[in-house]
């Protein structure tokens, strides 16, 4: 199938019409009116900064349902102990910087270029984009962020500069997520590190029904900063 070039208008083709590996459209821009309806429709943006923006929807998704979450022994002992400390939503900008940094053994360079950051940055500041901040004694050691629509939960990227920083946020995010009523955090594509914490692989068909369930349910618009339920047990 050819791979679509968007319009001006915010517009998508069927995720049917997406190539083998995933790929759906080129083109476009990302303003949050285009972000939203892509996300919307399990699409989401992924490219370097030196290629025009490619869009995605993979068949199979790997997603994460948090009542599947697993948490290791040695993870737990450091949940009981509080080895770091948790925050929502106080430095956005630092761990959407710190993510772009992060080095991928399996990228050559970075996805999450200037012209991504900002879109995510404008979408953080409507109360659509989340972080997670893992700090110890003060210093930003770890951290993620994604996308709320609704009770999903679209996560986006990672970094840790600590051992087990950036598992240990996610954790404890999704384990806050669960009790807010979130049934269905998209982790987009595969990766060992995502499967060693529970999530799994299904039809992108059938991840587009329960996407489409979950964005109509209540959301949490604006600042996470003082959501109790996200705060760790």
């Amino acid at each position: 199938m050819p791979i679509y070039s968007l319009p001006k208008e915010h517009v998508f083709p069927p995720v049917s019409h997406a190539e083998e590996d995933g790929i759906l459209a080129v083109g476009g821009d990302l303003s949050p009116d285009r972000l939203l309806a892509a996300y919307s429709q399990g699409i989401f943006p992924w490219y370097s900064g030196r290629k025009p923006i490619l869009w995605w929807s993979p068949d199979p998704r790997m997603v994460l349902f948090p009542a599947e979450l697993k948490v290791s022994k040695s993870m737990k002992q450091l949940l009981k102990r509080r080895a770091f400390e948790v925050t929502y939503d106080t430095a956005f900008v630092d761990v959407i910087k710190a993510c772009a940094e992060a080095v991928r053994h399996d990228q050559d360079g970075t996805w999450l270029g200037k012209d991504m950051q900002r879109a995510y940055i404008k979408l953080h500041q409507l109360g659509v984009a989340h972080s997670v901040e893992v700090w110890r004694e003060g210093a930003l050691v770890g951290g993620l962020y994604g996308l709320a629509l609704g009770r999903v939960f679209c996560g986006e990227s990672m970094f840790a500069h600590v051992s087990n920083a950036s598992k240990y946020g996610f954790i404890t995010a999704v384990q806050g997520l669960r009790r807010l009523g979130f049934e269905l955090i998209d982790c987009q594509v595969y990766t060992e590190h995502l499967d060693s914490l529970g999530a799994r692989e299904i039809p992108r068909h059938e991840f587009l029904k329960l996407l489409a369930a979950g964005i109509l349910q209540p959301g949490l618009p604006g600042a996470w900063t003082a959501v109790a339920a996200l705060e760790q047990e």
